[in-house]
């Protein structure tokens, strides 16, 4: 199902000169919302290189939830099992460590030169790593990200 707010763009072009990604990657965020109102583009390797910076979404000039409409085509596209292999290999990260980029020693070491104590995550309760892992599971994400 497509959202009801795509089909009012108008191609300004707004949304893409706005885009951060698009300078440095192949993302045509006008491209996107085009295509993805006649046809399935769960297998655009585009559709993962948006920041959700929403910077496409705070300049549209017809209040189009761009940003939004991207992540709800990325979940449409995972749970056809459809998700870029950097992605997927994030998403294994998460579930291993609780953080998709955890702080390393290096960083800690850092942290802890400027006098900044771990952040309020798993790096500072480990304990709670085993919840994050559960969540996780609860919730069938572990499934999803299988190859």
């Amino acid at each position: 199902m497509k959202s009801k707010d795509t089909l009012t763009c108008f191609q300004c072009g707004t949304c893409t000169a706005s885009c951060p990604s698009g300078r440095y990657t192949s993302l045509n965020v006008r491209r996107i919302v085009k295509d993805s109102i006649k046809k399935d583009v769960s297998d655009e390797p585009e559709l993962w290189m948006c920041t959700t910076c929403y910077n496409c979404m705070e300049r549209c000039p017809r209040g189009i939830r761009i940003t939004d409409e991207i992540l709800r085509l990325r979940s449409e596209a995972v749970r056809k099992g459809k998700i870029l292999l950097a992605h997927r290999n994030v998403c294994r990260y998460l579930i291993e460590t609780g953080h998709a980029i955890p702080l390393d020693d290096a960083h800690n070491a850092m942290r802890e030169k400027i006098g900044l104590s771990l952040p309020e995550t798993v790096h500072k309760y480990p304990k709670a790593l085993r919840e994050v892992k559960t969540l996780l599971k609860s919730t069938g994400f572990d499934e999803l990200i299988k190859e």
